[in-house]
């Protein structure tokens, strides 16, 4: 498809003190970029990001990350959504300068915790006049310290939420998807793979995954989503990991294993920043050819709104 204009004049971003040219596809709903991708054999490449702690982090992002990123031509990106609801106008916000500034499609995440449903419609109208056309349903995480606990008024379930977004209409929806299952289903795994089909049933046209370090938890999870006739892409989440601390700590969270070799390897690199970085890099790079080669829709990159180890395994794996 055709380029929308670039920012910087001539289609190229000046950083580093280099003129680089890139192209980025025109935005739209993702179900459309991706079946456009499809159409072509290529998988399609995305980013995540979330928002900013600091204005210095924002201008970070907008300044050096986001245009170093751009050049690997992704289709789209994602914007988290705080804990608790806690970033929801910077979420906006943010997504609407990318597209604006930056002409790339990029999907809302939104949550269902702490808002009413009246509270969520009013969310998309605001979406809907910032020209967001992608949102990312999800039940949400509570603050640190708090439990789950349904608004009154409220939706209990992101399947409410997808159904609730697809009777409003004018968005393209997306929803996680979990290899190990959801750290909060006491059901076990295959329990919370049917509220995925739940969701996918009640209107959603694609699934994004956790991050994970094993592909057979992925490929347990496709093989069984095809057995129930779903045809949504289900797209692998990807987490270059910089930090062995860092990862413990993610992997605590959302309940993902880390594999005993994995796991040995960082203990083995200790503090050594570069290393560890390198290694993050190398297994990424091996876990996403294994995803390749067994035909996965694309690639979804947790950037952590860094951009060089994402721009380093691209670049192996000759997509960037």
């Amino acid at each position: 498809p055709s380029a929308w204009p670039s920012p910087w004049p001539g289609g190229c971003s000046a950083f580093h003190s280099e003129a680089v040219f890139f192209s980025l596809p025109r935005m739209g709903f993702i179900r459309d970029i991706h079946a456009a991708r499809e159409g072509t054999g290529k998988p399609t490449i995305s980013f995540e990001f979330f928002p900013f702690k600091t204005p210095e982090g924002e201008e970070t992002f907008f300044g050096k990350t986001l245009p170093t990123l751009l050049t690997a031509r992704p289709d789209y990106a994602s914007v988290t959504y705080g804990a608790g609801g806690s970033t929801r106008e910077k979420t906006l916000e943010i997504v609407e300068r990318i597209q604006n500034d930056f002409g790339l499609t990029t999907m809302a995440h939104l949550t269902c915790i702490r808002h009413t449903q009246a509270e969520i419609g009013g969310i998309l109208d605001e979406a809907a006049k910032r020209g967001i056309q992608n949102i990312l349903a999800l039940r949400g995480d509570p603050p640190p310290g708090e439990e789950w606990a349904q608004t009154e008024g409220g939706f209990e379930y992101a399947s409410e939420l997808v159904a609730f977004l697809r009777d409003r209409g004018g968005f393209g929806i997306g929803v996680a998807g979990f290899p190990e299952g959801h750290i909060d289903c006491a059901e076990g795994r295959e329990a919370d793979w049917r509220h995925l089909v739940g969701k996918i049933n009640r209107g959603a046209d694609l699934v994004i995954t956790q991050m994970f370090f094993d592909n057979a938890d992925y490929f347990r999870l496709a093989d069984y989503l095809n057995e129930q006739g779903v045809t949504a892409p289900l797209f692998p989440g990807i987490i270059p990991v910089a930090s062995a601390g860092q990862i413990k700590k993610f992997s605590a969270m959302c309940g993902t294993t880390l594999p005993k070799a994995f796991a040995t390897r960082l203990e083995a690199l200790g503090d050594d920043a570069d290393a560890v970085r390198d290694y993050g890099i190398e297994y990424a790079t091996a876990q996403c050819h294994g995803l390749l080669e067994r035909g996965v829709p694309g690639l979804h990159f947790y950037t952590l709104n860094k951009s060089q180890s994402v721009l380093r395994i691209l670049d192996n794996l000759g997509l960037a």
